[in-house]
C-alpha cells in the first residue's frame, strides 16, 4: 500500500475515534466502552471496525482458488466470450489462472466459473504422472487415459453415443465429496483454443465423463443433481472418525486435510 494512503487512512481512523471519545469513556462489567451521541460503542466493536478498515479488499476473479458449491457464479449459466476478445489480455489471463489452478489442485477438468469468471471456457489436462496414480484394473474399466493441456472457448458438445455409464465422480467445488454419476459414453467437443482456431475432440470412457462434467458447469448444473443420491459420500469420514472430530479439510490446492 502507498504510504500517503496510509496516511491518510490513519487520519481518518484518529478522526474518528476522536469524534467517538470526546463524549467521555466509562468502564462496565463488559470492559471498556466509548460513549458517544448515538450511544454505547463497544471496546470489542470498535477493534473490529478497526481490523475491518485495514483489512486488505477481497480479491477479484480470476481466482486462484476454486468456488464452493453454494457461490452464485456455480448455478448461473456462463456467456459465450466474444470472438473478438479472443487473444486479449483479460483472456489470457482467464486461460493461464485456470491452467496454474488446474495442475495445483491436480484436477482433469475445469470451467471458468469453478475460478468465479461466468464465462465459457473449459480447460483439460491429465497427465502421465496422474495416470499412474491409478491401479490398472481402474484404468482399463473407466478407460482411462492421458489428455494433453486443452483449452476450448465456446464449447459445443454433441452426445455420440446414447448409452450411460456410471462411475464415482468427485468435483473441485465439492471439495471432499463424490457420488456414483450415470454419463454418456462418447461425445465430441467443438470449440474454439486460446489463439482463436477451431478444435474438435472424439472423447468416449474417462475423457468423455470429464467433457460432460465441464459442460454442466458452464450451464450451472453440478454433478449432485444427477448423482445417485445413496451413493453420495465424504471421502474422508474415516478420517473424521479416528480423530474423533478434529479433523480439518482445507481448500487451499497445496494442503488436502490436516
Amino acid at each position: 500500500m502507498h504510504r500517503s494512503v496510509m496516511l491518510r487512512r490513519a487520519g481518518c481512523i484518529a478522526s474518528t475515534m476522536q469524534s467517538v471519545v470526546s463524549p467521555g469513556t466509562y468502564c462496565s462489567p463488559g470492559g471498556p466502552q466509548i460513549m458517544s451521541k448515538r450511544g454505547v460503542l463497544t471496546f470489542n466493536k470498535f477493534r473490529q471496525m478497526y481490523q475491518d478498515f485495514w483489512k486488505p479488499p477481497p480479491p477479484k476473479p480470476p481466482y486462484s482458488h476454486i468456488c464452493q458449491i453454494g457461490d452464485p457464479v456455480l448455478r448461473g449459466k456462463a456467456s459465450p466470450v466474444n470472438v473478438e476478445e479472443i487473444g486479449s489480455a483479460k483472456i489470457k489471463k482467464i486461460i493461464k489462472t485456470m491452467e496454474s489452478s488446474l495442475k495445483s489442485y491436480k484436477a482433469i477438468g475445469l470451467a471458468a466459473p469453478q475460478v468465479g469468471v461466468p464465462l465459457r471456457i473449459v480447460v483439460f489436462h491429465f497427465p502421465e504422472d496422474a495416470l499412474k496414480t491409478f491401479d490398472e484394473k481402474t484404468l482399463k474399466i473407466r478407460e482411462m487415459e492421458t489428455i494433453p493441456f486443452k483449452v476450448f472457448i465456446n464449447p459445443a458438445m454433441k452426445v455420440t453415443s446414447p448409452n450411460k455409464i456410471r462411475f464415482p465422480e468427485a468435483c473441485e467445488s465439492i471439495k471432499g465429496f463424490s457420488a456414483d454419476v450415470p454419463r454418456f459414453y462418447s461425445v465430441k467437443l467443438t470449440g474454439l483454443n486460446e489463439n482463436g482456431k477451431k478444435v474438435e475432440w472424439d472423447a468416449k470412457g474417462w475423457s468423455a465423463r470429464v467433457i460432460q462434467h465441464e459442460m454442466d458447469h458452464l450451464d450451472g448444473r453440478l454433478y449432485t443433481d444427477i448423482m445417485d443420491k445413496d451413493s453420495f459420500s465424504f471421502g474422508f469420514w474415516h478420517n473424521v472418525n479416528i480423530r474423533s472430530g478434529r479433523f480439518n479439510l482445507s481448500f487451499s490446492p497445496y494442503k488436502i486435510f490436516s
